[in-house]
């Protein structure tokens, strides 16, 4: 998953992340959740957000014939062939982190789906992060323009998630707890994975399940305790750090860092959300990266640190990463390579940078999205005991 030469440090920490991943895997849980689902008639299942393939099919697995059509939106590359063939299911792809045309098409497609749905109807509301962006229909007078307008500010201002998304829930005719209430006369539930502060469903998705009874299937508090079971197991103290982390990547980073140097503890863990104030042409990487690159230049010349930040998702802004690994020796391979690290953070170019100093971790698409986790190791190289 990284291009560093083999360490065993490094391996604990990717095992403890895959743990994480695991714990939240959404066909897994959604299949748990409804395992032993008591309705025997047809169920009309609508799910979006990054997630939205793997609930979709967990809850395939677990109601079979009895889920009788679906409609599936997802970011691009998210729809598995096997989903995409079953029949009565419409899958689609739309536009993420910034909505385009298709999530306007998909918004559309989503008004038809409900209007189609027959009164007396069970219906699955199947919500992830990233719904907000992929499915929309804009209320009266907002354009396409207007929506990506705002996405724009949100990355160039630093907006926090819970401000971006009560400004989403105005612009938008499903959001803010308006799409259950097309299913008229439906009995409608949802399914939710979080990646909000409080686990809220009137975040998720910008409200897309706000006013119906939810049932939370995995959130960053399932993600956590898995680490920590994790580290534990392979006879690492391990605790979990609070609040979450929120704020700028960069804050963020000299925080953990901190608290890494104070602590003397093997493994600290960290969940949230931070964000980064990107430049007119930010070049790769997303915030996760950013964070460890800047977690890096506190690190430098401490062999026994190393500090894993990644999206559980599997993709960190604009890469196809999940995030990356950085040790005390990071740094120096930078400058060997070439790089001056301050310039780029200050471009936003942080994935170029770890990418050549072989530090970036790819997970691939994850199944699931409970936001961020950042795993601070205290924990000599040779010795594998903590420091």
């Amino acid at each position: 998953m990284t291009g560093q030469a083999a360490d065993s440090r490094r391996d604990l920490l990717l095992d403890c992340l895959n743990a994480a991943l695991a714990a939240v895997d959404g066909r897994r849980r959604v299949r748990a959740a409804l395992a032993n689902d008591p309705v025997s008639g047809p169920v009309s299942l609508l799910a979006v957000g990054k997630a939205a393939a793997s609930m979709a099919l967990g809850a395939r697995d677990a109601l079979r014939a009895r889920l009788s059509r679906a409609l599936v939106v997802a970011p691009d590359g998210g729809i598995p062939h096997a989903l995409a063939a079953l029949p009565g299911f419409d899958c689609r792809e739309a536009g993420h982190p910034a909505p385009d045309e298709r999530s306007l098409a998909a918004g559309d497609a989503a008004l038809a789906f409900a209007a189609a749905t027959p009164a007396g109807s069970r219906v699955l509301l199947c919500v992830s992060g990233g719904a907000s962006a992929l499915l929309e229909v804009p209320a009266a007078g907002v354009t396409l323009a207007h929506l990506r307008e705002l996405h724009t500010l949100s990355e160039t201002s630093g907006m926090d998630i819970e401000e971006l998304n009560a400004r989403r829930g105005r612009l938008s005719r499903i959001k803010a707890g308006r799409l259950p209430r097309l299913f008229a006369g439906c009995a409608v539930e949802g399914l939710m994975i979080s990646d909000v502060p409080r686990d809220d469903p009137a975040l998720v998705g910008s409200g897309l399940l706000a006013g119906v009874k939810v049932t939370l299937v995995g959130s960053l508090d399932d993600a956590l305790d898995a680490v920590l079971r994790a580290a534990r197991q392979a006879g690492i103290t391990a605790v979990r750090r609070e609040p979450r982390l929120a704020g700028e990547a960069a804050v963020a980073a000299r925080h953990v860092c901190h608290e890494l140097a104070l602590g003397s503890v093997g493994l600290q863990a960290w969940g949230g959300e931070t964000v980064v104030r990107l430049p007119a042409t930010p070049g790769r990487g997303g915030r996760c990266q950013h964070l460890a690159l800047e977690a890096a230049k506190y690190i430098a010349g401490h062999a026994e640190y190393l500090v894993l930040a990644a999206g559980t998702d599997g993709r960190d802004g604009r890469s196809e990463d999940a995030g990356a690994i950085v040790d005390g020796a990071t740094i120096p391979r930078a400058s060997l390579a070439g790089f001056n690290v301050d310039v780029s953070l200050a471009a936003a170019d942080s994935g170029v940078v770890l990418e050549a100093t072989g530090d970036l971790v790819c997970t691939g698409d994850t199944g699931t999205n409970v936001g961020d986790i950042v795993l601070a190791l205290r924990l000599a190289p040779a010795s594998g005991r903590p420091m």
